[in-house]
């Protein structure tokens, strides 16, 4: 099925204006759509239980070697060369809702690939990383197939290969490497989230 215009246009404004100007905005043709706000709802529960997951990791690498401070470890980030997946397509005035639903979809997938790292790191907390990375397997997938039942075109962004490991020079780099990986990640989901859920509670 494909959306109006008019729909397309008001995704678009909604998403890329700032999260305090979308309180008062109307979402009358959104609103009526249930589908797509039963969506929302499933996904917004979903990244809860997925940022849940994360925090919980979180915890134990913080516990486990003692790195709990991101701005402590900011000198030896900058040796590892992690970066956070993007999603300015989210925030830009020349929105375009294939845009931002690609880059929630490409990010998510790449995440999948580098938690392989923190695998490597918490071998104790595999069932936990593995459900991590099939949830986030999950909603990406989730998203894809809202993005086709909405006819939006598929947009893909050069990433770096989600299956690709940083090479990291000793122990204590993967360590940090995996305490970046899952601060990135939550970030992500921060974001992606609150995306989610303006659209939902307009």
């Amino acid at each position: 099925a494909t959306v109006p215009t008019g729909m397309l246009a008001l995704l678009g404004a909604l998403l890329w204006a700032p999260w305090w100007a979308l309180d008062g905005a109307p979402l009358v043709e959104l609103s009526g759509d249930q589908d797509f706000q039963l969506f929302l709802q499933k996904n917004l529960e979903f990244t809860r239980k997925i940022k849940g997951d994360v925090a919980a990791l979180q915890r134990v690498v913080c516990d486990t070697f003692q790195l709990c401070k991101e701005e402590e470890l900011l000198l030896v980030r900058q040796d590892l060369g992690i970066t956070q997946a993007p999603l300015e397509q989210c925030h830009r005035r020349a929105f375009q809702a294939e845009a931002c639903f690609s880059q929630i979809r490409d990010g998510l997938r790449a995440y999948h690939g580098s938690l392989a790292a923190v695998l490597q790191l918490l071998p104790g907390h595999a069932g936990l990383v593995e459900t991590l990375q099939l949830d986030a397997a999950n909603l990406s997938s989730n998203i894809q197939q809202q993005m086709e039942d909405l006819g939006l075109a598929t947009v893909t962004y050069p990433t770096e290969d989600p299956g690709s490991l940083p090479a990291f020079s000793s122990h204590f780099h993967h360590q940090v490497g995996g305490f970046f990986i899952l601060a990135n990640f939550q970030r992500f989901l921060e974001t992606a989230y609150r995306a989610l859920r303006h659209l939902a509670c307009l």
